[in-house]
């Protein structure tokens, strides 16, 4: 075991946190039941990117618990609960990971995860992945399965299935429906707003936010921004997700003119300067820019700091830069995921829905012979995710009569 973490001291208040996410993750915890009587990963190394949070722990737990030695590092440079890193640590855990870590040693502890030669990789926008294909080529060989826990990171699969560059089978996580359905769009409604809010304290009443990209996590951010007063405007790409967020009464404008009327702006799309340099000369005084996509790219902020004449942080997370005008902009978590640098993430609960699907991924890879592609969780697994999360709240169900079984199985019945 070997770790580098910010203090192995804050390990007693980590494992408090773990102690509080397992009171919300029934469902992982059933899951974890099977793993220890069963053992689907003995003799398996799990290689993990993930953002070191208290439920990312009870996930490791379970993965520990069902026979995996594992490796693990944050997959953005702010979001690491350095007290939950510590508790790992202390339990035995390999864990690189601190919040703040600079640019060399994110890369490092990626190295440092790869070092123990993994047999199935857990990751969360694919920069594991790629660090495999572009510099360690050479654990290819004993790679068994990989699973993707986000949108950024599926969309960045997709292109290397296009270039025939993908050599492992991956299995798409965030596709299965109890991940995006719930994760992306309860869990980052929520943990978005809580992130802005503890950066700023501002009143959302009555104030105009445009939300950049209307998918899944776009609908989510837009409803809860709506829930506490706020105006929204929407600027998508797409013909649909564009017509849905008109019919769910949002404004739906492009950037050029949003920009004129907004107060906040979050970033939604898993895409590149969708708030460029070209726009922030007109934003209003004091317009908060934040973004929750994964990477650090969807805010234009080498193009803010060559506008702005100072900077400082005048908040915890919260930078203001003055421009030549003597207008500001205020930037939320240096432009990273909002919700992991300013907050806590999405709430246990969602989180267990997404985490029993990266289990039950790897699960399933590991017991399949998939071919080198990126695959989908079968349709009765993902089910059966959300029928655990059901007997953990207590939730009962009707079910089909005989009857209606051949009903809905016959052609012949009409009219």
């Amino acid at each position: 075991m070997s770790y580098d973490v910010k203090d192995i001291k804050l390990a007693e208040q980590g494992k408090m946190q773990l102690a509080w996410a397992e009171t919300q993750m029934g469902a992982l915890l059933e899951v974890r039941k099977r793993f220890e009587k069963e053992k689907p990963f003995k003799g398996h190394r799990v290689g993990m990117a993930l953002h070191v949070t208290k439920e990312t722990g009870i996930l490791v737990r379970t993965l520990i618990a069902g026979g995996a030695e594992v490796a693990i590092t944050g997959c953005n440079p702010l979001s690491t609960q350095d007290d939950v890193a510590a508790a790992l640590a202390e339990e035995g855990v390999n864990v690189y990971a601190k919040k703040g870590e600079t640019n060399e040693e994110y890369y490092e502890y990626l190295s440092k995860v790869l070092d123990i030669k993994p047999t199935a990789t857990i990751d969360d926008g694919l920069d594991l992945v790629s660090e495999i294909h572009l510099k360690r080529p050479e654990l290819i060989d004993d790679l068994v399965v990989g699973t993707e826990e986000t949108t950024t990171g599926i969309i960045r699969l997709k292109a290397m299935v296009k270039e025939n560059a993908l050599k492992y089978p991956v299995v798409a996580v965030n596709d299965n429906k109890t991940k995006h359905l719930f994760d992306n769009y309860y869990g980052t409604g929520q943990s978005t707003l809580d992130g802005i809010l503890r950066a700023t304290n501002i009143l959302f009443a009555g104030k105009t936010v445009v939300v950049i990209g209307y998918g899944s996590c776009g609908k989510g951010v837009a409803l809860r921004s709506k829930g506490l007063g706020a105006n929204v405007i929407v600027t998508e790409v797409e013909p649909i997700p564009a017509l849905q967020a008109k019919m769910d009464g949002y404004r739906v404008m492009p950037m050029e003119e949003a920009v004129l009327f907004g107060d906040v702006f979050v970033t939604v799309t898993g895409n590149k300067n969708v708030i460029p340099r070209s726009v922030m000369p007109k934003m209003k005084d004091g317009a908060i820019l934040a973004n929750s996509g994964h990477f650090d790219s969807e805010i234009d902020v080498p193009g803010l700091e060559e506008l702005s004449v100072s900077k400082k942080r005048i908040r915890w997370q919260l930078d203001e830069y003055t421009m030549k005008d003597g207008k500001k902009i205020n930037l939320c978590a240096e432009g990273r995921l909002v919700n992991l640098g300013a907050a806590e993430g999405h709430p246990s609960t969602v989180m267990s829905l997404s985490f029993c699907g990266q289990a039950l991924a790897l699960e399933y890879g590991l017991k399949n012979k998939l071919d080198v592609n990126l695959h989908m969780l079968p349709e009765e697994v993902d089910k059966s995710i959300a029928q655990l999360q059901l007997d953990a709240m207590g939730v009962e169900m009707d079910e089909l009569t005989e009857e209606q079984i051949k009903y809905l199985n016959s052609w012949k019945e009409g009219t």
